[in-house]
């Protein structure tokens, strides 16, 4: 079954704000076997309204839109809507119901303007919206459905899960089964894999197929596979996970659809270790991608951003020395943070990093992109040093992955 998005909206256009709705459908509805048709992204217009849901219906059964659906005079979609599949605009008593719910718990007091809200096209079904003030709207015409949500991220992440993809998955039955699984591949780059699971892939069924989802320094390969025969489907899954695993070996870090962090943290849950980061150039980020896992707090015990030199000194015992000999960005100064936090904090394993993420402060021997991380279980320490590409969060990124790969080559 296919579908296609539409977010509405000029502040997406201009670039004030960024879609990431349109990636978060996508990355929920795929594992459902649903198909992406396209993505639109278009200004609060009356005729680009028109236009692409025109063109959506000439893609797909099912359209996804989201915003425009704000009380202020901005936002046009339901009106556009209401005109597109006739009817009119009436008072729903349960909406208006539903914003007072809303608003009272944000401690907000219902102006007349928010109650607008309440008013909703006859030509649609509602659904009420548990998160926000905006209702959701479901049109059907010609045995296709249209779908209206807020551009409220939360909003339309919460509607979805809740309500829209259940309810599509029961209108739209057709009957078949789904099945995928998920590997997380490091130390191997795509092509590499593609060339070794050349003869896997020929071999797959036709209902099966793989694909290839590269996310700085780590792949994940994620098989998907749709039949009748759900029992069939399972036995098929199994094997050519097994076969995956047969081909590639170790390069597989992780076994399901898990960030890198999660996968790290299972390791030193499993092993029953603890882990601290001593961070200058990362600045947190590790930290951040650590702690952004639940239970967490199980392995992680804490920071320190030593982005002066000072802090390095002072709170983690590198040498003065060492520093002007080889520069803040060098192994010796990574061991030593990375032995220094382990110390202060009381851990068993730890993260440093100190590097240069521009754009400027390179030099000849050290251009900007230049990272010296190290990696610390007990009283082993390794150090690598690379030089990354791209822009300031770009560096960032990259070495928070590279120095969370790092420690995960440790701890196996």
């Amino acid at each position: 079954m296919k579908y296609s998005v539409i977010a509405i909206g000029d502040e997406l256009l201009i670039g004030q704000v960024t879609d990431t709705n349109s990636p978060w459908i996508a990355r929920h509805m795929t594992p459902l076997g649903w198909e992406p048709a396209g993505v639109q992204v278009i200004a609060d217009d009356e005729q680009q309204i028109d236009r692409a849901i025109d063109q959506a219906w000439q893609q797909c059964d099912v359209v996804l839109m989201t915003g425009g659906l704000g009380p202020t005079k901005d936002d046009i979609t339901k009106g556009v809507l209401c005109r597109y599949f006739g009817g009119e605009l009436v008072h729903n008593p349960e909406v208006e119901r539903n914003v007072e719910r809303v608003m009272t718990q944000r401690h907000l007091t219902v102006n007349q303007t928010t109650r607008t809200q309440a008013m909703v096209p006859s030509s649609c079904r509602i659904i009420q919206n548990q998160v926000g003030t905006a209702p959701i709207m479901w049109f059907e015409r010609d045995g296709k459905v249209l779908v209206s949500m807020p551009g409220v991220p939360h909003e339309t992440k919460t509607m979805m899960k809740v309500a829209v993809i259940p309810q599509l998955t029961q209108r739209f039955n057709d009957g078949n089964h789904i099945e995928f699984h998920t590997l997380v591949v490091a130390g191997i780059i795509e092509s590499d894999i593609a060339e070794r699971l050349d003869a896997f892939e020929r071999q797959l069924p036709p209902h099966m197929h793989l694909a290839y989802l590269p996310q700085g320094g780590t792949v994940k390969l994620r098989l998907t596979g749709i039949h009748r025969d759900g029992d069939l489907l399972k036995q098929q899954m199994e094997r050519n996970v097994a076969l995956i695993h047969q081909e590639l070996g170790n390069a597989i870090i992780g076994d399901g659809d898990k960030p890198l962090a999660a996968i790290v943290g299972d390791r030193l849950r499993t092993l029953g270790l603890t882990l601290a980061t001593a961070e200058s150039c990362t600045g947190g980020n590790i930290a951040h991608q650590v702690t952004s896992i639940a239970g967490s707090s199980d392995y992680f015990l804490g920071s320190v951003v030593s982005y002066a030199n000072q802090v390095k000194t002072s709170l983690l015992g590198v040498n003065e020395a060492d520093i002007a000999a080889n520069g803040v960005v060098s192994e010796p100064v990574v061991r030593q943070m990375v032995q220094g936090v382990c110390k202060r904090i009381g851990t068993t394993c730890g993260i440093a990093t100190s590097g240069i993420a521009g754009p400027g402060g390179g030099t000849p021997d050290k251009p900007v992109g230049t990272v010296w991380m190290a990696a610390c279980r007990g009283g082993r320490v390794v150090a690598q040093v690379l030089q990354l590409p791209g822009d300031r969060m770009r560096v960032i990124e990259r070495a928070t992955t590279e120095a969370l790969l790092l420690l995960l080559k440790l701890l196996d």
